[in-house]
């Protein structure tokens, strides 16, 4: 999931490397005035309006006025507000009361198990809408968005396979293999693995550089890469007595404690600093987080990074599409939302904004399958990434997994590397933390 201190801002980031043009801004700011369900006319024209966080990009790809030159009698109006965590709660209250709605509303995927548990029955089932089909999308994507009883509330925008970015250059000072396929042989299979070859490094590389960002970075990798979390399948609460999240904190408390950190929070000034510096060899890397590295890493770090798979599947973001049943433009929102979300529209999306498509026949198109990152040393990414995400496992989402997930690396595993703190003690910290958070 990825990290609530970041917004889609990243994923215009990504699209700015893959075009290789400047960094893209976001489209709006946290004032969200305009936003809310309009069934009036512009010059005659049904106006749908959607609400968003951070920036998706669908209307700076040029989505929006495609669809209405497709649609004569339909205007798309955006509303944003930056930040999710300012988003949901409003999104919950006008849920709540049924009104102030968009036509359609964007739905993260740390909040979507939460959403489908407890608001379903606002939201219109886009699984029955005509040019939906459950097969263009991954099974555990789509099914993130399904009721038990088979009720599909939100439609899949994106994804965010994992892979990992490395240094080539500190990897040749270290004796490793700098080529992507043997890079990715060092790790194959194994998070263990991941954290020898950081040993190795730690040993032989340069000086002044750690092996890896930070722990809490390699927890939210492996941990992403697990069906199981927090929850069970039944929604009870595991996260204490799971073994992915036991491997998990011991991986990334392992890397600490061996001092194979960077010992940098995660989107943080510092971190951002060390990655200008480049002061850390390796970083989990879902596609959002390619276009971060070259803003903050600049020219001077072009052709010094690349992407190799990460040591087993895993997925860090994405995000839905749901259409409330209180829209005033219901069934042109239902068109509409099938639409936007539909193969063809997410590989043009990636193209021009890098979000990755939840729909594995887009991985079928030239805008995907011949995808190159010339800053990250010509990557194939579209292939890398592809892979990547057809071996994720279909996940168990928990309506709390990002306050427990938060909690854990930013109260438990955040001591272990900065205040080195013993794992042991920081868990029991973090477990207080997160079970205090859960009876709020």
């Amino acid at each position: 999931m990825r990290n609530p201190r970041t917004t889609r801002r990243a994923v215009a980031a990504v699209a700015a490397a893959v075009l290789g043009t400047s960094l893209l801004a976001g489209c709006a700011s946290d004032d969200d005035s305009g936003n809310g369900s309009s069934s009036g006319d512009t010059d005659g024209k049904t106006v749908i309006t959607v609400g968003l966080f951070g920036t998706f990009g669908f209307q700076e790809a040029g989505l929006y006025k495609e669809y209405e030159k497709l649609n004569p009698k339909v205007k798309i109006q955006q509303t944003v507000i930056e930040r999710n965590e300012n988003y949901y709660p409003q999104l919950l209250t006008r849920l709540g009361s049924n009104s102030g709605l968009a036509d359609i509303q964007a739905v993260e995927v740390a909040n979507i198990a939460e959403v489908v548990q407890t608001q379903s029955e606002k939201f219109v089932d886009l699984g029955k809408a005509e040019g939906v089909s459950k097969d263009d999308y991954f099974d555990w994507k789509w099914q993130q968005a399904t009721t038990k009883d088979g009720k599909t509330i939100g439609l899949g925008t994106d994804v965010g396979p994992m892979a990992l970015c490395y240094r080539k250059d500190h990897f040749e000072a270290a004796g490793l293999p700098t080529e992507r396929e043997e890079v990715a042989k060092l790790w194959e299979g194994d998070w263990g693995k991941y954290i020898e070859a950081g040993k190795k490094f730690k040993a032989d590389g340069p000086e002044g550089v750690a092996w890896v960002d930070s722990a809490g970075g390699v927890y939210n990798a492996v941990i992403s890469s697990s069906a199981e979390r927090y929850y069970d399948e039944q929604g009870e609460l595991i996260y204490k007595d799971n073994d992915a999240v036991k491997e998990a904190w011991d991986t990334a408390a392992e890397a600490a404690t061996e001092g194979l950190t960077d010992k940098k929070q995660q989107f943080t000034q510092p971190w951002d600093k060390a990655m200008n510096n480049g002061t850390f060899a390796t970083i989990s890397c879902p596609p959002w987080m390619l276009g971060y590295i070259q803003d903050k890493g600049g020219d001077k770090a072009k052709d010094k990074w690349d992407v190799a798979q990460a040591p087993r599947p895993g997925n860090w973001g994405g995000a839905f599409l749901g259409v409330p049943e209180a829209s005033k433009n219901k069934e042109e929102a239902i068109k509409f939302a099938a639409w936007l979300t539909a193969p063809t529209q997410q590989a043009k999306l990636f193209a021009e904004r890098g979000s990755f498509p939840s729909t594995p026949a887009a991985y079928e198109t030239p805008e995907v399958a011949d995808a190159k990152h010339e800053f990250f040393s010509n990557a194939p990414i579209g292939q890398i990434f592809s892979t990547a995400a057809q071996g994720v496992p279909t996940q168990v989402i928990g309506p709390k997994d990002q306050v427990i997930q938060e909690n854990i690396v930013n109260t438990g595993l955040l001591q272990v590397d900065q205040k080195g703190v013993s794992p042991d003690k920081a868990w029991e910290s973090a477990v207080k933390t997160v079970d205090n958070a859960l009876d709020e």
